[in-house]
């Protein structure tokens, strides 16, 4: 197994959501950029929450992003992994998601998925800003629910679904 980097966060000065993810895939670290895998639920289902077309290119992506003030990392910055299987993450780095929030506005974070809200919890007790762990949007996941993930987009952007 070899040491692999995931990327820099995505934030801005504005954003208002953190969501955290465990670390990118194959197809993710192949295109450079966040939930890379076309059958993961992800950019699908904020799309449709926002009632926007599901953005297409890296560039596409951080605009909505932008546009949206969300802000994405990955709990693991560095680890040995094979393939894209959570379960067999290993020797990580873990992101330090409190430096990141130090100046920002993010009010809430959400993990996508149990790794991530494992690894974040191990790692992050100093954090205050309400978390959630929500199902993986990976396609792996049959117990993935676009609802639950509106659901609480809902509490966070202050609107009805």
């Amino acid at each position: 197994m070899t040491t692999v980097s995931g990327f820099p966060p995505f934030i801005n000065a504005d954003s208002e959501l953190l969501i955290l993810g465990s670390f990118p895939s194959v197809k993710s670290r192949k295109i450079n950029f966040y939930y890379g895998n076309p059958r993961n639920a992800f950019w699908g289902m904020l799309a449709r929450f926002f009632g926007e077309d599901i953005p297409a290119s890296v560039e596409d992506k951080k605009q909505f992003l932008t546009r949206r003030k969300i802000a994405l990392w990955d709990v693991v910055c560095e680890c040995e992994i094979i393939g894209s299987r959570d379960e067999t993450i290993k020797n990580t780095i873990v992101a330090d998601v409190e430096k990141l929030l130090q100046n920002s506005a993010v009010g809430f974070i959400i993990l996508n998925g149990g790794t991530a809200y494992d690894l974040f919890v191990k790692h992050n007790a100093g954090i205050k800003i309400p978390y959630i762990k929500l199902p993986s949007t990976s396609p792996r996941n049959p117990r993935y629910s676009e609802k639950e993930w509106h659901n609480v987009l809902s509490r966070v952007f202050k609107r009805t679904v």
